[in-house]
């Protein structure tokens, strides 16, 4: 039997309910094409073949991949397996015209926020995602304006999908069973934009500013990239505080930045 490895964060899915609940959620039909992040053992992969679907898995550990590589489905065609890290391969490189991407993974939790932004980066050319991973994160993801959680995970993912959190994992659902419990999620792109398009480097760069020091007002998280009389000028008070800015606000922040930027 394969030892998880704690470098890679490995925790391997086992509960066949749980399994089952997903791939109910993911629903997937003959002929779709799938990434799957991080397979493991492919306590996912197996039952998400059974549909005929088309499958390419990028999985780290190389004793894992050789052993997907046995499979059937691999030697037919059905199942390619990369034996890689996923953020040197941007998801877009998989999606087709004719055939567009459905992205599914079992996290790792030492790297979710990386593999979140990067599977993330391409929403045009992605059907859905269906994630799991550690549920606070999950939390954070989808929160609200107002909230202790709310941050920049929060509005950047929320600018580029809808957030739908699913249902809860308990430790127990996987070996060696995590010391947390985990959340499955859907990710949608957004049938129409949330706000106004903006320039997204300038919004990473106002929201990682103002929530890289959430304690103080936005006249002072922001003091490196706007002056009070710009954040005034977009109808937002100076005075408040990142959690209390939605993402409209920081759009309207985003787009102040980038006016700013190509003026001087």
């Amino acid at each position: 039997m394969h030892q998880a490895r704690r470098r890679f964060g490995q925790n391997f899915l086992h509960d066949r309910g749980i399994i089952e609940r997903m791939v109910a959620a993911i629903r997937p039909a003959a002929g779709e094409a799938f990434l799957e992040i991080g397979p493991g053992q492919g306590a996912l992969t197996r039952p998400l073949l059974a549909h005929g679907i088309d499958l390419t898995a990028i999985e780290v550990d190389r004793d894992l991949a050789a052993a997907l590589r046995r499979w059937p489905e691999a030697n037919d065609g059905r199942l390619t397996v990369i034996e890689d890290d996923a953020l040197e391969h941007p998801p877009g490189h998989f999606a087709g015209r004719e055939r567009p991407l459905r992205i599914v993974g079992n996290l790792p939790y030492n790297l979710s926020t990386p593999l979140l932004f990067h599977l993330t980066d391409a929403m045009d050319q992605i059907v859905d995602l269906h994630l799991l991973l550690q549920r606070e994160v999950v939390e954070r993801m989808a929160a609200a304006p107002g909230s202790r959680i709310y941050g920049r995970l929060s509005v950047m993912l929320q600018y580029r999908c809808m957030v739908e959190p699913l249902f809860s994992v308990p430790p127990g659902a996987f070996r060696p069973a995590p010391k947390v419990t985990s959340s499955f999620v859907r990710l949608l792109p957004h049938p129409s934009p949330p706000i106004p398009p903006v320039d997204e480097d300038c919004l990473a760069a106002v929201v990682a500013a103002a929530f890289g020091k959430r304690r103080k007002t936005l006249r002072n998280a922001l003091s490196g990239l706007l002056d009070a009389e710009a954040i005034t000028g977009v109808d937002l008070d100076p005075g408040i505080r990142a959690e209390q800015i939605d993402l409209a606000g920081f759009g309207r922040l985003a787009s102040a930045l980038q006016t700013h930027r190509e003026t001087h």
